[in-house]
C-alpha cells in the first residue's frame, strides 16, 4: 500500500510517499523562511499564496523521487488541523480533489495526532501505551498515548508555547527568525548557570507548562544590561534561557511517566530537534530507567511523512473525509 500524504498547516508545504512498514519513500519540505524572515515572524496571507504556489510542484517532486505515479497511490492523507486556516484548505483541498479526482480514500490527519506517532516511522518504535511530550511553535502539551488512535491530554501550556518564546527571546536580542536554532547554536558556547531565571513549576500537581514569565524575565534582564552600556553577553543569556526551559518540560515529563506509570516516553514537535533538550531528557530517562524515543531531527519539524503514518491509521478505523469536510484551526486534543 502507498500513501501520499499532505502537510500545510503553516508555512511549510510538505508532501510524502511511505509504505504501510512505516518506510518513507520520499519527503519534500519547501520553507518559507526567506518570505516571513523580514517580518520577524509568519504572515498568514503571505504563507496561503505561497502554498498555492507550491503544492503542485512539491507533490509532483515527491512522486518523482519516490519513484511512483499517481495512479500507484492507494491512500492520500492530509492535515486537516490544527493551524493556519488559510494555509490548511491549500493543502486538505488539494488533496480531497486529488482523491475525488483519481476515486481514491482520502482521510484528514490531526497535526498533533502526527507528531505523537512520529516515532512510528524510525527503526525503533515504541510500544503503546507510551508518555509523550509534544513541543514546538504552536504547542507544548503532555499526553498518554494509549493506541494510534487514542490520545489523553495531561497537561498542556497556559500561556507561550516553548517554541514561541525561543522566537520570542530571539527577537528580543536581534538573532532574526526562526530564532529557536539560533539560541539552540549560541547556547553551545554559553554558561547555563550565568543568569537564575526563573522556572515556572505552578502546583506541584500540575502538569501544565507556562513560559511568559520567563520570557519576561529576560526581557527585564536585556533592558538592564544594556542601562550599564555592557556588552550583551548573548551566548550566556540564551544558555540560560534555553536551561530554564528544558529544565521545566524534563521535569514535567518524568512527572507525567509517574503518572501514567508508563516506562516509554516520546518526544515530538519541532523543539524537540534541540539537542539540549534531547541530551537532558535521555540523561533522566536513563536514570529513571526509561526508554525514550526521539524522531530524526528531520521528523520533528512539520513534514509529511508523520502525516502518512498517522493517516494509515486513520484508514485502518475507517476514518475518511468526503468532498464537504472542512478544516480547522484549534486541535480538539488540545
Amino acid at each position: 500500500m502507498l500513501i501520499l500524504a499532505i502537510e500545510s498547516s503553516c508555512d511549510d508545504t510538505a508532501a510524502a510517499v511511505i509504505e504501510p512498514e512505516n518506510r518513507i519513500l520520499s519527503s519534500v519540505i519547501s520553507s518559507q523562511d526567506e518570505i516571513h524572515v523580514r517580518f520577524g515572524g509568519i504572515v498568514p496571507e503571505l504563507a496561503s499564496r505561497r502554498h498555492i504556489e507550491m503544492i503542485r510542484p512539491v507533490v509532483h517532486q515527491a512522486l518523482a523521487q519516490a519513484g511512483v505515479k499517481l495512479e500507484d497511490i492507494d491512500l492520500i492523507a492530509a492535515t486537516q488541523g490544527p493551524g493556519l486556516v488559510g494555509s490548511l484548505l491549500v493543502g486538505f483541498t488539494f488533496a480531497k480533489a486529488l482523491a475525488l479526482v483519481n476515486n481514491l480514500p482520502c482521510v484528514g490527519v490531526d497535526h498533533m495526532a502526527a507528531h505523537l506517532l512520529s516515532c512510528l516511522l524510525e527503526a525503533q518504535q515504541p510500544s503503546f501505551p507510551y508518555t509523550a511530550l509534544i513541543v514546538s511553535g504552536g504547542n507544548t502539551s503532555l499526553f498518554a498515548v494509549e493506541d494510534p488512535l487514542t490520545f489523553t491530554r495531561l497537561g498542556r501550556t497556559r500561556d507561550d508555547a516553548a517554541g514561541e518564546a525561543f522566537d520570542k527571546v530571539a527577537k528580543l536580542l536581534d538573532l532574526g527568525y526562526p530564532g529557536g536554532p539560533e539560541i539552540s547554536r549560541l547556547a553551545t558556547s554559553g554558561n547555563p548557570h550565568t543568569f537564575a531565571f526563573p522556572r515556572a513549576r505552578l502546583s506541584k500537581e500540575s502538569l501544565d507548562f507556562s513560559f511568559s514569565g520567563l520570557k519576561t524575565s529576560v526581557a527585564a534582564c536585556v533592558h538592564k544590561l544594556k542601562k550599564t552600556d555592557r556588552t550583551l553577553p548573548i551566548p550566556d543569556i540564551c544558555a540560560s534561557f534555553q536551561e530554564a526551559v528544558v529544565d521545566v518540560l524534563v521535569d514535567k515529563t518524568l512527572a507525567a511517566c509517574a503518572r501514567t506509570g508508563y516506562r516509554s516516553v516520546v518526544i515530538g514537535g519541532g523543539v524537540a530537534a534541540n539537542p539540549r533538550l534531547r541530551q537532558a531528557l535521555s540523561n533522566r530517562c536513563t536514570e529513571e530507567g526509561l526508554q525514550l524515543f526521539m524522531p530524526s531531527p528531520a521528523l520533528c519539524t512539520d513534514n509529511a511523512a508523520m502525516i502518512g503514518i498517522a493517516g494509515y491509521y486513520q484508514f485502518l478505523s475507517g476514518r475518511f473525509v468526503d468532498a464537504d469536510s472542512d478544516a480547522y484551526s484549534r486541535s480538539p486534543l488540545n
